[in-house]
C-alpha cells in the first residue's frame, strides 16, 4: 500500500508527521513523501527541514493521498502543477486526505466542490470560496475524501484512515503503540473553549511569527 504525503516550501511539520507515525505502522504501508523536487524544503517558521524523497512524477497513484497544511499552501492553490497532481492522483487512489489548510489544495483543486469538508478555524472562510461546505468538526469524511482540522487532528484523521484501510482493532493497536492518549493541561483546544483574552493572544503569537 503506497501512501503519498505531500511536502512544499512552508508546510506545518506536525501536519505530514503526526499522520505519518500512525499510517506508517500499517501492514504493508509504505510511505512515500513527495513533492515538486527531491531535497530539503523547510517547514513553516524555518527552523525544520523535512526531505522530498520522491517527485510528484514518480508517485503518480498512490493508495492513500494526504495533503499536510502550513502557510504555503496559500501559493500553492494557484499552482497548476501541484493542483494537477491532485486531481490525477485523487482518480485511482483508494482515500485522499488532508490536514488542516491542506484541504484548501483540495478544494482548488475542484475536489470538494459542494462537499463537508473541514480545516484549521482561521481557515474556514477560504474554504468557503473554492465551494466547499465548511464545517467545524474535527475530522470530516466524505466518500473516500478525509478531512482534518488544525494541526494536531492530523493523528485523530489518521486513526480513522487507519481504521478504514484495516478494521478497528488494527487502528487501536495504532493508537496505543503510539501511545495516543491525549490529556492536556487545558481544554482549551477548540475555538468555542476559549474567551476573547485567549484569542487575542493567539493572534499576537500569530502576527509575531510571521
Amino acid at each position: 500500500m503506497e501512501i503519498a504525503v505531500a511536502l512544499f516550501e512552508q508546510v506545518t511539520a506536525l501536519d505530514a508527521v503526526g499522520p505519518y507515525e500512525v499510517l506508517q505502522r500499517l501492514p504493508g504501508a509504505e510511505v512515500r513523501f513527495v513533492g515538486r523536487r527531491r531535497g530539503e524544503v523547510r517547514t513553516d517558521n524555518g527552523f525544520l527541514g523535512l526531505t522530498v524523497d520522491c517527485t510528484f512524477e514518480e508517485v503518480s497513484n498512490p493508495d492513500v493521498l494526504l495533503i499536510p497544511g502550513g502557510i504555503g499552501t496559500r501559493a500553492l492553490v494557484h499552482d497548476d502543477l501541484v493542483l494537477d497532481w491532485i486531481r490525477n492522483a485523487h482518480e485511482t487512489s483508494q482515500f485522499t486526505s488532508s490536514v488542516c489548510t491542506g484541504s484548501l489544495l483540495l478544494a482548488a483543486a475542484g475536489l470538494l466542490n459542494g462537499r463537508k469538508a473541514t480545516t484549521h478555524f482561521s481557515a474556514q472562510h477560504l474554504l468557503l470560496k473554492y465551494g466547499a461546505i465548511p464545517t467545524k468538526e474535527r475530522v470530516v469524511q466524505e466518500g473516500k475524501i478525509v478531512t482534518a482540522a488544525g494541526v494536531s487532528s492530523g493523528i485523530d484523521m489518521a486513526l480513522r484512515l487507519a481504521e478504514l484501510l484495516t478494521d478497528p482493532t488494527t487502528a487501536k493497536a495504532l493508537q496505543l503503540m503510539i501511545e495516543y492518549d491525549p490529556q492536556p493541561p487545558y481544554d482549551a483546544g477548540a475555538l468555542h473553549k476559549v474567551d476573547a483574552t485567549v484569542l487575542s493572544r493567539v493572534q499576537e503569537l500569530a502576527r509575531d511569527k510571521n
